[in-house]
Formats: structure tokens, C-alpha cells, sequence
């Protein structure tokens, strides 16, 4: 089986898997020329479950999605937003 995720599954699979509440991760994904944008919205009290100690865990969320979009040559950004 070679499913391919898209990057917005590869983000809410990622998300609910750190999160406390799982059905609240809502993702966007809004298509631009060059880049790609995918915003990630979680329930307030697992924000920082999402954001990480000094932003680490966003910061790997998005090392992965740039790896991810990298190999399909496509530019991706992640927005978590409050």
C-alpha cells in the first residue's frame, strides 16, 4: 500500500497526535502560487502542548513539513494560530 498523505493530513495527523483534544484540531490549507500555507488551529489548552518548550515542538512541525513538501517540490508554510 503507497498512500500519500497531503501536507494538510501530514499536519492534523501530527497535531492530534500531541494533543489532549484530538476532534479540536482544525487545519486550513490555502493554496498560493509558489507556497503553500497550512494553518493549524488546536484547543486553547493544548496550544502549548503544540508550540513546544521555547517553540521546539512547532519548530520540529515545521522541519518535517518542509521535509515533506521538499520532496514533492512544493513550499510549504505552517501557521498555528491562536
Amino acid at each position: 500500500m503507497n498512500k500519500t498523505l497531503s501536507m494538510r493530513e501530514l499536519v492534523e495527523y501530527m497535531a492530534k497526535s500531541l494533543v489532549d483534544h484530538p476532534d479540536d484540531v482544525d487545519v486550513a490549507e490555502i493554496e498560493g502560487v509558489q507556497t503553500t500555507v497550512i494553518e493549524l488551529k488546536v484547543a486553547k489548552e493544548d496550544l502549548g502542548k503544540v508550540i513546544g518548550k521555547q517553540g521546539r515542538t512547532a519548530r520540529a512541525l515545521r522541519t518535517i513539513l518542509n521535509a515533506a513538501s521538499t520532496k514533492i517540490n512544493k513550499r510549504s508554510v505552517l501557521e498555528i494560530l491562536e
